[in-house]
């Protein structure tokens, strides 16, 4: 198992700019950039359900339920997502793949530890406006990169059925966009460069409960909790006249370099709470709901003047079932069947039109035989977006596959 964790952490590092340009959406333009962690596949699989409490999957939601880890687990996934986008004339399509978390978890009697890598946010998009009769100026824009998460968690288990946590999260990454404009006829265009270099530090707090009903059933419930926390910018800006080449490129005539201050990001305050009711190793089903303060979020430079923003909400139902985990005779009643929905209204207003996400969400846990280990795929369909005001809607579809290895680890044997 550590020769997979070695393995892994070195694809994880030699991808990490991939993994930035995990998006193809307009929308990432602003704020942070297009926010995609909402967890570990098994949690996405169920609409981002994340109350349950598990003793061989590591919970990347709620601190607490490291607490719950029993084997030495180890969690690595990915993502194709194909999205088609559409305007009320148009359409396009785009496609990326991308690497979703690394995490490792520890167990150690009541408490449980933490740690791995993940691509927090993503920018990236073009977008190309053609001159017209009203506007002789053709404008393309483009965008790149986005922020990182390298954390460490630790839960506690305080009784049976109560466990609380906390993990420290250090967000890095990069950020750039390019706007590009030029008038038909004339030779020289304008170009400029924005770049941001982030980093930052914030915290996230949780509680997780557990408690027999009666013979069978189960009540789960969890809450987390993350404070409003600021983000470092170190910006630079560069302005240039460009002459285009036939072969589509760009040739630097003049550049100049742009005095900007540095700034600060917020990275908005989030508190979830969510519950669920069912019988162990059979099925759940449960609800949250998450509260962000985004109305304080802000762009990287303050030149934005189509974009506000208000505080976002999001629900979320899901759950999952197993017809028989101790079956030998039947693979698929081994299996885990999970499914969910959630709705997002994501606090982004453009041109006054709410910016709102939501998606149908089924997957699948397939335990691999003779191991405590298993692989997860997870699908999610879904739209972001509206047509109203010259907007763009978006269809996608996330397809992730993730990797889940157990074994012990830090155990004295009895035999040698």
């Amino acid at each position: 198992m550590i020769n997979k964790i070695i393995v892994s952490l070195c694809l994880f590092l030699s991808l990490a700019s991939f993994a930035q340009e995990g998006t193809s959406s307009p929308y990432s333009f602003y704020g942070l950039g297009d926010v995609r962690f909402r967890g570990t596949v098994e949690n996405r699989a169920m609409g981002g359900l994340s109350v349950l409490s598990d003793s061989i999957h590591i919970n990347l939601q709620n601190p607490a339920q490291l607490a719950s880890i029993r084997l030495t687990t180890f969690a690595v996934a990915g993502t194709f997502t194909p999205t088609k986008m559409k305007t009320s004339t148009q359409e396009d399509k785009s496609q990326r793949t991308t690497l979703d978390y690394l995490a490792v978890g520890l167990p150690s009697k009541k408490f449980g530890f933490g740690f791995g890598l993940i691509p927090y946010s993503s920018v990236g998009y073009k977008i190309l406006n053609l001159a017209n009769e009203n506007d002789p100026t053709t404008r393309r824009y483009t965008g790149t990169g986005g922020i990182n998460k390298a954390f460490f968690g630790m839960g506690y288990q305080i009784t049976k059925k109560l466990s609380v946590g906390a993990d420290l999260q250090y967000n890095f990454g990069n950020i750039e966009t390019k706007s590009v404009n030029f008038i038909d006829g004339v030779q020289y265009g304008s170009r400029e460069i924005n770049r941001s270099e982030v980093s930052g530090v914030n915290y996230n707090f949780g509680l997780a409960f557990q408690s027999k009903i009666n013979k069978k059933l189960t009540l789960f419930s969890g809450l987390t909790y993350a404070p409003q926390a600021n983000l470092n910018l170190a910006n630079e800006r560069k302005v240039a006249t460009i002459q285009f080449l036939t072969a589509g490129g760009e040739r630097v005539v003049e550049e100049e370099d742009i005095d900007v201050d540095d700034s600060k990001l917020k990275m908005p305050s989030k508190l979830t709470f969510g519950t669920a009711i069912g019988q162990v190793r059979k099925w759940m089903i449960g609800t949250e709901i998450t509260f962000q303060g985004t109305s304080d979020l802000g762009n990287r430079f303050n030149d934005i003047s189509n974009a506000t923003y208000e505080n976002s909400i999001r629900y979320t139902l899901g759950g999952y079932y197993i017809p028989k985990y101790t079956s030998f005779t039947s693979y698929l009643s081994k299996v885990t069947y999970r499914g969910g929905f959630r709705y997002e209204n994501t606090g982004l207003l453009v041109f006054g039109q709410q910016i709102n996400d939501y998606a149908m969400t089924l997957g699948f846990g397939l335990p691999l035989n003779g191991t405590f280990s298993n692989v997860n795929l997870g699908f999610e369909f879904g739209k972001r977006g509206t047509t109203n005001a010259g907007l763009i809607e978006e269809n996608y579809t996330n397809i992730s596959l993730g990797f889940t290895f157990n074994d012990e680890w830090f155990r004295r044997r009895k035999i040698n």
